[in-house]
């Protein structure tokens, strides 16, 4: 299946998704450091931990909302929204003294915007992909994402010191032009709409990720992915501070090699990897069954972390990154494509919005390990993360797969009991 057969709102989608990732990401890495050049570190932190519990909360009510009403509604109304709240953020850098509050009000109005929304955007490519074509796409839009955010490194990493407000103005043109895009292109073609079951919303809106918690299997995958998605988060916190205290630096002619460069070369490594080669290896995968696939995938990931967990030769480090973002490669576009074979029409938001306690739950787990790294010493913490991935590795694979045994057993049994009467 080629570009030009994909269904229009999946380009849509994809090209939408890469322009705004490609820009965002070119500022979103800095906002820690801009609040703590600002207002100082410890308003710096409160701040963004806030920003992720509001970001957490609004995105399950966003969920909802994108099953309960049309789908380019939802979107066109949240990227309108988050247009206003980044010429906001730009305004404010307008004057000597930054208007610093005016800023912050604004970002919050961002995470929440954006958060209203993404389920909304997840689920577009549910309702237009059919479960034959859906690995192919989620393989295209995992490329399209990582050369997106390649692109916004290069590009804040370039403009974000000198040039700080060009590249907020840049920012809001490009997230003026998507509603724009979605009211030209975008087709509003789903109609199967989640029914309110009770007057009161917030009871409705229980009710309605109490379907997904009751979904065993899809809570598997969730657990699955948290654990095994903590395990890439940790090398920006604790392997990132290990290597900032541990690592043995040296050098390349003049340039030196210090513990947070090593850090930035297998953060650029994992992003090259993966923009040259997602469908080399996923061209390879498809001579295996997705289950094996996904095993080899997810041993691969695992080995490859433990590893570079405790490592600090530079060259073991740049190996055992590649063998962990090989596994990568090939244990994403399956877990992707199955997760959305699993998700029931109707509820495609609510239940996209739910998968995303992967990352908040990821983001924690990952965060805890500089605590845990505080008294264990990095062999210990290699073994740690092994157990961290083998539970990860077991519900993911269990959620995805062993619940076609588990259906087949129980339909086999009905017969069996229609028979026997």
């Amino acid at each position: 299946m080629g570009w030009r057969e994909y269904p229009q709102n999946i380009k849509v989608r994809l090209i939408t998704s890469f322009f705004n990732r490609a820009v965002s990401s070119a500022v979103m890495p800095f906002m820690a450091l801009f609040f703590a050049t600002e207002k100082g570190k410890v308003w710096a932190g409160t701040f963004l931990i806030l920003t992720v519990v509001i970001g957490f909360v609004v995105n399950l009510i966003g969920g909802y909302i994108s099953d309960r009403f049309p789908r380019k509604k939802v979107l066109m109304t949240t990227s309108c929204l988050n247009a206003v709240m980044f010429l906001l953020m730009t305004v404010s850098l307008l004057p000597e003294q930054n208007w610093i509050l005016l800023f912050a009000f604004a970002y919050i109005g961002f995470t929440v915007t954006s958060s209203l929304g993404r389920p909304a955007m997840h689920a577009i490519i549910m309702d237009s992909t059919t479960p034959e074509n859906r690995k192919e796409v989620y393989t295209l839009d995992y490329w399209m994402i990582n050369l997106s955010m390649a692109i916004g490194a290069a590009l804040g990493g370039l403009l974000y010191v000198s040039h700080q407000i060009e590249l907020f103005v840049l920012l809001t043109v490009t997230s003026i032009s998507i509603p724009i895009a979605y009211g030209i292109w975008l087709r509003d073609e789903f109609t199967g709409f989640l029914e309110k079951t009770h007057e009161n919303v917030f009871l409705d809106l229980f009710q309605n990720y109490k379907v997904a918690l009751k979904d065993s299997a899809f809570v598997k995958v969730v657990i699955g992915g948290t654990y095994i998605f903590s395990a890439e988060f940790t090398l920006n916190s604790y392997i990132g501070i290990r290597l900032a205290e541990t690592f043995e630096s040296f050098h390349i002619g003049n340039f030196e090699i210090t513990g947070v460069r090593m850090l930035s070369m297998l953060n650029i490594q994992n992003m090259l990897m993966v923009v040259c080669f997602t469908f080399l290896i996923n061209r390879v995968m498809d001579r295996f069954s997705k289950k094996n696939a996904l095993l080899i995938g997810l041993l691969l990931y695992g080995i490859g972390y433990v590893t570079v967990t405790s490592a600090n030769a530079w060259y073991v480090l740049l190996l055992f990154n590649v063998i962990a973002t090989m596994g990568e490669l090939i244990y994403s576009p399956i877990k992707e494509a199955e997760k959305a074979n699993m998700i029931p029409s109707d509820k495609r938001g609510s239940y996209s919005a739910f998968a995303n306690v992967s990352f908040s739950g990821a983001d924690m787990l990952a965060r805890s390990t500089i605590i845990l790294g505080a008294f264990l010493v990095p062999v210990m913490m290699s073994v740690y993360m092994g157990v961290v991935i083998m539970i990860g590795a077991f519900f993911m694979y269990s959620g995805l797969f062993l619940r076609e045994k588990v259906s087949e057993k129980t339909v086999k049994k009905e017969i069996v009991a229609q028979v026997v009467k």
